[in-house]
């Protein structure tokens, strides 16, 4: 069975910074793209940022410049670097990754629990 669990999450001042890890477990074959969402309460979750296997990545127009995705494919893991965080980055963020299993090589879509992260004086 693969699972994703996130750790770092936690409450932040204004302009402080936070680095935000997930890793994969279980029986894996192959990790593909991987991302960070976040959602807030009454609001559609969105897209953070992505980055394939290769390393190539991706950040929403909100992030860029302040936030940082990176991969260990050895480690299977992903970190989102969040720098000069704002009230406004207040959410849930949650990692998610296309992964095949060994029990059928198929890439699924899987998700973390996610982690709250607090931006506040």
């Amino acid at each position: 069975q693969v699972q994703l669990v996130e750790s770092g999450g936690g409450l932040v001042q204004p302009g402080g910074s936070l680095r935000l890890s997930c890793a994969a477990s279980g029986s894996i074959f192959s990790i593909g793209v991987m991302y960070w969402y976040r959602q807030t309460p009454g609001k559609q979750r969105e897209l953070v940022a992505v980055i394939d296997r290769e390393g190539g990545t991706d950040y929403a127009d909100f992030v860029k410049g302040r936030f940082t995705i990176s991969r260990d494919n050895a480690r299977n893991t992903v970190a989102l670097q969040m720098n000069s965080l704002v009230p406004e980055d207040t959410a849930v963020y949650s990692c998610s990754a296309q992964i095949a299993a060994y029990s059928d090589y198929r890439f699924a879509d899987y998700w973390g629990q996610g982690t709250q992260v607090t931006v506040a004086s």
